[in-house]
């Protein structure tokens, strides 16, 4: 795995634990944040070919 693969998967491990925490918060400013940051990084993952697989489910 390459360093870019290895980056963004733990970009959006690290995402998806950050809008999980936002969501119990109730923040629902930074659950839109956090969402939009994950939806980048999943579509930024996919232009590059890096099958992101299974996720946490955020």
């Amino acid at each position: 795995m390459d360093a870019f693969t290895a980056g963004i998967l733990q970009r959006i491990r690290t995402t998806e634990s950050d809008l999980i925490r936002a969501r119990e918060s109730g923040d629902d400013f930074l659950v839109d944040v956090e969402q939009a940051e994950l939806e980048d990084l999943r579509r930024l993952a996919a232009e590059y070919g890096v099958e992101v697989g299974a996720t946490t489910g955020a």
